[in-house]
């Protein structure tokens, strides 16, 4: 058996890289363990990374077939989706690569195979070929991530019934789609192929899209997706999928009752949401407790209750976000070496990156009346902002909730164009505790999109000055 390490992380994600890059910075001797042949996770490989170079690519796509003629520029455009697909692929290697660049650059070792702990401060590593290696450490994270979730009743083969993964690298453009979930996946991947010539259908179990998020955005939101072409049945649950000759026939059926039919489909996407993946981690035999959905159970630094293991990221609680993972693996790191690592829960954003974005940082006006806190709601659109105007990008609006008595930021909404770059001013606010005025006196460049943020603030606190 090697030398002792001080960290083994389980996962190369966003959560696991990051975790261990931080714990190297800090002098920890840090080994990684990954069973995929590159690192980065699900979402370098199948998630985050290739779904917005297609978002990206597929916009450029429609912009320049349906947007072009308005600013003056006549262009027919033709689709390679070949060429589309190869530009995705290369910004996968380019970033899994970087990932690589920077374990070595921080003297980290990588273990490629399925890492299992054998006990505290043990892990075995399978590789697909040659013989298990054990590993000593002192302190081990899991960081594995998630995996789709399944639709019971109903199964996967990557080809015409597809996962996140599968809808990635589609060889054509289907006639039609049916997207199971309205979620941030299947709105962003429908949004793909809509662009790209699909006829979408989206079917969701909830009377709404977006679960979760603020009702107003959500509501908005739909209205400018199904502007777009993308057809909604709400209140709708899957019952099967069979396979014809001519494709796919999909049965659906109201959830509250009612008549079942049948829709055809070229491609079924099941986007229903994600699960923690913990399957051959050896949890259960080195007594690791999980929830009762399944996630690793930890306390508030991170700690499992076997002593020296650690779980960050999809793995445990909270949202399933790369960048939540990646500041709790900061954390966690940072803990480890002896300093206070911390996560601010209440200030994490979250992006569909569809067209228009839609990007949120702390509560929805839901979640403050459930909690019985009194609030201002401020708003601006879009249309009423000059360089919106001036890009065909009027669609959507800020909204700022700051709490009636103190003025504190509370929760920022934003539907609208680049709305996941504009977010972060927020984050910075919010961070900080700071009030809706606070926001409003900071001076914006103009022409800017985020001078609506600055009206919103405005509106929330006083008066704006543009509406």
């Amino acid at each position: 058996m090697p030398d002792t390490y001080d960290l083994i992380v389980i996962g190369s994600g966003p959560g696991g890289y990051v975790c261990a890059i931080r714990a190297a910075q800090l002098g920890l001797k840090t080994a990684v363990v990954e069973k995929r042949p590159t690192f980065g996770g699900t979402c370098l490989n199948v998630g985050c990374i290739p779904s917005k170079a297609l978002l990206h690519t597929s916009e450029m796509f429609e912009q320049a077939a349906h947007g072009f003629a308005d600013f003056g520029i006549k262009v027919k455009p033709e689709l390679d989706l070949e060429a589309m697909l190869a530009h995705k692929d290369k910004t996968v290697k380019s970033n899994v690569d970087g990932v690589a660049y920077l374990f070595k650059k921080n003297k980290i070792d990588t273990f490629e195979g399925v890492g299992r702990i054998v006990q505290a401060g043990e892990v075995e590593v399978t590789p697909e070929k040659g013989e298990a290696t054990r590993l000593s450490t002192k302190a081990i994270v899991i960081a594995t991530g998630s995996e789709s979730a399944p639709l019971p009743g109903v199964e996967v083969d990557e080809k015409k019934i597809v996962s996140s993964t599968g809808a990635l690298k589609l060889g054509k453009v289907p006639e039609k789609l049916v997207v199971v979930g309205a979620g941030i996946i299947g709105l962003e991947l429908g949004s793909v192929w809509r662009r790209l010539g699909a006829k979408v259908t989206v079917v969701e179990f909830l009377d709404r899209i977006l679960p979760g998020m603020d009702g107003e955005v959500a509501k908005q939101a739909q209205r400018l997706f199904k502007k777009q072409g993308i057809d909604f049945r709400l209140g709708t649950k899957v019952t099967g999928v069979e396979t014809e000759k001519k494709g796919l026939r999909v049965s659906v059926e109201p959830v509250k009752g009612g008549d079942a039919e049948k829709l055809d489909a070229d491609i079924v996407l099941v986007a229903i949401g994600r699960r923690p993946y913990t399957a051959g981690l050896g949890l259960e035999e080195a007594g690791v407790a999980l929830d009762e959905r399944g996630r690793v159970a930890t306390a508030k630094d991170y700690k499992t209750n076997v002593e020296g293991i650690y779980a960050i990221g999809d793995a445990i609680a909270g949202p399933m976000l790369a960048h939540k993972a990646e500041d709790e693996g900061t954390a966690v790191a940072e803990i480890l070496a002896g300093q206070k690592g911390h996560v601010n829960y209440e200030v994490i954003p979250s992006v569909v990156y569809t067209e228009p974005e839609i990007a949120v940082v702390g509560r929805s006006e839901e979640e403050l009346k459930d909690a019985g806190i009194a609030y201002r709601s401020g708003k601006f659109p879009f249309s009423a902002n000059g360089r919106a105007r001036a890009m065909n990008a009027t669609d959507g609006f800020v909204k700022v909730l700051a709490d009636e008595k103190t003025d504190q930021v509370l929760g920022v909404h934003i539907v609208g164009r680049g709305a996941g770059e504009m977010i972060h001013e927020a984050a910075v606010l919010m961070e900080f505790s700071g009030a809706a005025e606070d926001l409003a006196r900071t001076c914006h460049a103009h022409p800017t999109m985020s001078e609506a943020v600055r009206e919103a603030a405005m509106a929330a606190w006083f008066k704006p000055v543009h509406i």
